[in-house]
């Protein structure tokens, strides 16, 4: 499987209960935190819906 390293760059404050629900299942806390996942349909799913505030890069 892929992994994929995902920062935070933008701050969640004007984001969305749901979107922050999102960053949160992703393991992101903090602005500029970085994690790193495996890539699947779920994992997928959830960057797309964070786009706006998360960079995202293939390992």
């Amino acid at each position: 499987m892929a992994k994929v390293k995902i920062t935070q760059i933008k701050s969640k404050n004007s984001a969305t209960e749901r979107q922050i629900a999102t960053l949160t299942s992703l393991g992101l806390r903090r602005m500029h935190q970085t994690v790193e996942r495996e890539t699947n349909p779920v994992t997928n799913g959830m960057i797309e819906k964070v786009r706006h505030l998360v960079k995202v890069e293939e390992i």
